[in-house]
């Protein structure tokens, strides 16, 4: 098992033991798993965000510690937190893991999911200029989430 798998494995665990919430002590977990702190970050950075359904708090200094919530929303609670979660900009791969996101949580099938791949691509917006690609991407993104609000 990749060491990034065993970290989000372990985090998992304290999230479900913790009723969907938990903190981590970076420093601690490292050392308990055998790694060091700054791979706890990319952990948590990379696989507990936002558009996966994750709330993030930190606390620095001596006693800090990494918040992570499970966040339990209804699909309009979570649709809005998405529209906002995209602002006015959003590159293509951040698109992405937001719509994989919205599928896994089932608020999309899969040939929905695949359809606004399709109007969020580069391709889609080649004809855009290149410094508006994200901006519309973003505009694209909000109006279809709007549009699947009850």
């Amino acid at each position: 098992m990749i060491i990034s798998d065993y970290i989000a494995s372990i985090i998992e665990e304290m999230l479900n033991a913790g009723g969907g919430t938990t903190e981590v002590k970076r420093n601690d977990l490292a050392a308990r798993i055998g790694c060091v702190p700054s791979q706890i970050n990319y952990v948590i950075t990379s696989r507990f965000t936002p558009e996966r359904g994750y709330i993030i708090e930190s606390r620095r200094g001596g006693g800090g510690y990494i918040r992570i919530v499970r966040a339990q929303m209804t699909s309009d609670e979570y649709l809005m937190h998405f529209f906002h979660s995209i602002g006015d900009s959003i590159e293509e791969g951040e698109a992405r893991a937001y719509i994989r996101s919205l599928s896994d949580r089932g608020l999309v099938n899969k040939r929905e999911a695949q359809m606004i791949q399709s109007a969020i691509c580069m391709g889609s917006l080649d004809k855009v200029p290149a410094n508006e690609r994200n901006t519309v991407r973003a505009d694209i993104l909000r109006h279809i989430i709007i549009s699947m609000m009850n």
